[in-house]
């Protein structure tokens, strides 16, 4: 079984021939699908069935697409969320990014929305029974594979998914610096790697949550990647 096979995915478009070419995608690719097309339809659905996966339109006739991404997050923290947007500006995106796990532009290619929700179920979707896992460690950082939770020298660092699968390959690359392409093939699971800000946002927020417990960790070699300090 694949990561994603049998996984929930709510479809939140008001334009139904945007919704429909979605919806019959996903089934082909063997995801469980509900739509819906307004943020009332949304949440309401969202609450009966708990979805794995939510791919949010960002303008909806009733309201804004990232604020119901927020509401359904606070509601279903390991919910992975994905935003349709016609908006490619940087503050547009980094505004979709703060609390989602990765967003696409319209339009769009129908191929690319299947392997960008696949790839976030690989990162946010644990499996039905996990091995006891032993944590990983590197400096006063503590990640457990088991539950996904991150201490730092003993306190915990609220994490979302993506934030956690970030952190935890440069954990696993110690102190080397990864090159962003090689974060966004391993992370992101992007096939062929583009230029894109996705990465130098998540840095931003990992270092923003770590560096107020501490020292601060991530290094930059400009032009090249990431690493850990």
């Amino acid at each position: 079984m694949t990561a994603h096979e049998g996984a929930t995915v709510l479809v939140v478009e008001d334009e139904p021939s945007i919704a429909d070419v979605l919806t019959i995608a996903l089934r082909y690719h063997r995801f469980e699908v509900m739509t819906a097309g307004t943020v009332r339809q949304a949440l309401t659905m969202a609450e009966r069935t708990r979805p794995d996966a939510a791919l949010l339109d960002v303008m909806l006739p009733d309201g804004d697409g990232r604020a119901l991404g927020r509401e359904l997050r606070v509601r279903q923290p390991d919910l992975a969320v994905v935003f349709l947007t016609a908006r490619d500006a940087p503050t547009e995106i980094v505004g979709a990014l703060s609390f989602g796990d990765d967003y696409i532009t319209k339009p769009f290619n129908i191929d690319e929305v299947i392997a960008r929700i696949t790839a976030v179920l690989r990162r946010t979707r644990p499996a039905d029974v996990l091995p006891e896992r032993p944590p990983l460690r590197y400096g006063d950082l503590e990640l457990d594979e088991t539950t996904y939770s991150v201490h730092r020298a003993g306190r915990t660092v609220e994490l979302t998914p993506t934030e956690y699968a970030l952190l935890r390959f440069l954990v696993r690359n110690g102190g080397r610096i990864v090159p962003k392409e090689q974060l966004l093939r391993h992370v992101w699971q992007y096939e062929h790697p583009a230029e894109s800000t996705v990465v130098e946002t998540y840095i931003s927020y990992l270092r923003r949550k770590l560096d107020a417990l501490g020292a601060p960790v991530i290094t930059t070699r400009r032009g090249v990647g990431y690493g850990l300090a």
